[in-house]
């Protein structure tokens, strides 16, 4: 299984309840989703298991990047799932990957493992070729900036 998955975590200077609420409001999400040079639209966010954050990434060229979540599974403040589609219909296609969300507090600081598991080893190579790993990262960059001036 190891050979599908990409994990990223980092500890923020934040609480978990701050931390959480980044990741389930539309308002707070689109201001730090994303790597270096995107922006994010959000069409519409249902945040509850069976709801939906669908999106658009905006790439520093220009292009778009279509999206849509799916929570799977909601665990207030510490656990998140949601099936990624990499585009707004699935039109019967399997998520394009799964991901698991953990928060952890301690001493007021807050720490995110994000497994995101994809259905093939070639999926997750294809994943990582693109950018993905690094890409991560850089989101998680972004959020440390967003609750540092939240």
């Amino acid at each position: 299984m190891k050979d599908r998955a990409i994990h990223i975590s980092r500890e923020f200077d934040a609480p978990r309840a701050l931390v959480f609420e980044a990741f389930s409001q539309h308002e707070h999400i689109g201001k730090w989703w994303g790597p270096d040079g995107f922006s994010t639209s959000t069409k519409s966010m249902a945040f509850a298991i069976g709801g939906e954050w669908i999106f658009t990434m905006h790439g520093p060229d220009g292009t778009d990047y279509p999206n849509r979540v799916v929570y799977t599974e909601i665990d207030k403040p510490k656990l998140l799932k949601y099936d990624h589609f990499a585009n707004y219909e699935d039109n019967g296609e399997p998520p394009h990957f799964k991901t698991t969300i953990t928060f952890k507090e301690a001493n007021g600081k807050t720490t995110i493992e994000i497994n995101m598991l994809f259905p093939t080893a070639k999926k997750r190579e294809q994943a990582a070729e693109f950018g993905a790993v690094e890409g991560g990262h850089q989101t998680l960059t972004r959020l440390s900036e967003f609750l540092t001036n939240h």
